[in-house]
């Protein structure tokens, strides 16, 4: 029996989980998770860690605010 899991991150939808034996597939639902679409996880959860990881990266750095002479 399949399962399917709608995963959020920044409450955003970034897609969908379908789960079958002892793995969970990916499928993307918005552009900015594509890089995702299709992949293997052992786990919902690490689906979850690898979305959140993928925005992540993807979020502008913030410097530290210097002191102005």
């Amino acid at each position: 029996m399949s399962q399917t899991i709608i995963l959020e991150v920044r409450g955003r939808t970034a897609g969908l989980v379908v789960g079958a034996d002892t793995s969970f597939r990916f499928f993307s639902s918005q552009p900015a998770f594509d890089g995702l679409d299709g992949h293997q996880f052992s786990s919902v959860i690490a689906a979850q860690r690898a979305a959140n990881a993928l925005v992540q990266r993807r979020a502008p750095q913030r410097r530290p605010l210097g002191r102005v002479a």
